[in-house]
């Protein structure tokens, strides 16, 4: 079974995207498929448009892409209506190169994609303000399996996949051991590289160690006071480290609601994976489901990550928070849409009846509350009505 058979939710918002006088920006984790998706749509658009494929670590591209010469710029554009740059972090001052693109050819339709998209989204943010759409590429969703195999196969490998993850690779390989490997390599040679590329950043042993004391803390208030402590550092360099991993699509950081009541908790956050099988690598633990002791956790990243994805591929517009009181009464995931509140409390084991937090009803009348569990998450991860 390839993992170039599945279907991405991306490739559509691309191709809907994709307009003259814009550039699409194409963001999200490494090895999560983003030089494939360029190359398919090429493929899916070569023949009714001309296209330019251009790969940003060749010196020629680099060369010519970053001349600032519209004449030299012309000589390689061409016919082309269509331009797409892979690795583009690599040009130099790619953003004011491709600025100068929409502005010198208004009919040309620009995609501009990197394995370092954190490296990325600094050098195209301030140039392309007003002129740049985003889409994001997540590890594969739980939609996109059961759209590509089907709901039975899905269920099949559910378990599985809870602990190993989505990563495009592993739907390729056969064995646990197989999956186990990739995961480890994924984690030790790829996942730091945007952040110890960068300047002034040399420590991967601490940056490990800070991820591996999140993965013990998901659904938990995280205090950078006690990382620093455990970590020897001080909490203003764990801020700069958190916010690096969560630029570079290792992390989500999410923080508390409040409307300013003296009771709730609103300057803390909650720190999720982008995938549990990174989480599970940099634990080093594998062990299947009934074996494990937080397996409440995984769910919860679990369930959390496919929300977040459904809500990017189908332009669920949320504000996504968790909710606390100081003493314990708490709502695992909140969103505000459209002015109003939705509270959801993630459950695995749904035997114990959950109740509405008093509080959280009282003070928010006309804000909806759900449990959502083994037997419907589905739903909430998947379905095409954008929202509870």
């Amino acid at each position: 079974m390839s993992n170039n058979d599945i279907f991405r939710n991306a490739l559509g918002q691309l191709k809907e995207k994709l307009s003259p006088e814009t550039v699409v920006v194409l963001y999200g984790p490494r090895r999560t498929g983003k030089t494939f998706l360029l190359k398919k749509i090429a493929k899916d658009l070569i023949k009714k448009e001309e296209i330019l494929f251009v790969n940003g670590e060749f010196f020629e591209t680099q060369r010519w892409l970053s001349s600032q010469n519209p004449k030299l710029m012309k000589q390689y554009i061409g016919n082309a209506n269509i331009f797409i740059v892979d690795e583009a972090q690599k040009v130099p001052n790619i953003g004011q190169n491709l600025k100068l693109l929409v502005d010198t050819y208004p009919k040309l339709k620009i995609i501009a994609s990197g394995s370092a998209s954190f490296d990325l989204a600094k050098q195209v943010g301030e140039p392309l303000t007003g002129r740049k759409k985003t889409v994001s590429l997540f590890p594969i969703s739980v939609s996109e399996v059961i759209e590509t195999y089907g709901r039975e196969y899905y269920e099949s490998l559910f378990e599985e996949n809870l602990i190993f993850g989505f990563y495009p690779k592993l739907f390729s390989l056969k064995s646990r051991q197989e999956k186990k490997e990739y995961l480890e390599e994924l984690t030790n040679a790829y996942l730091f590289k945007d952040i110890l590329e960068m300047d002034g950043i040399r420590n991967s042993k601490k940056i490990k160690d800070l991820l591996r004391l999140l993965a013990f803390q998901i659904g938990k208030e995280v205090s950078l006071q006690e990382l620093g402590s455990s970590l020897d550092l001080h909490k203003d360099t764990v801020f700069k480290y958190l916010d690096l991993l969560e630029k570079s699509f290792v992390i989500i950081n999410i923080r508390g609601f409040s409307r300013n009541l003296r009771k709730e908790v609103n300057k803390t956050s909650r720190y999720y994976f982008y995938d549990n099988g990174i989480r599970n690598a940099l634990i080093n633990n594998f062990n299947d489901i009934g074996l494990r002791n937080d397996i409440g956790e995984l769910w919860e990243n679990f369930v959390i990550i496919e929300r977040i994805k459904k809500q990017s591929y189908q332009s669920i517009y949320s504000n996504n928070y968790f909710w606390r009181t100081y003493d314990q009464k708490e709502i695992d995931w909140v969103e505000e849409r459209d002015g109003k509140l939705y509270g959801y409390e993630i459950k695995w084991n749904d035997k114990k009846k959950v109740k509405e937090p008093k509080l959280w009803k009282e003070t928010y009348d006309n804000a909806e509350f759900k449990v959502i569990n083994k037997e419907n998450y589905l739903e909430f991860v998947t379905d095409n009505n954008g929202g509870e």
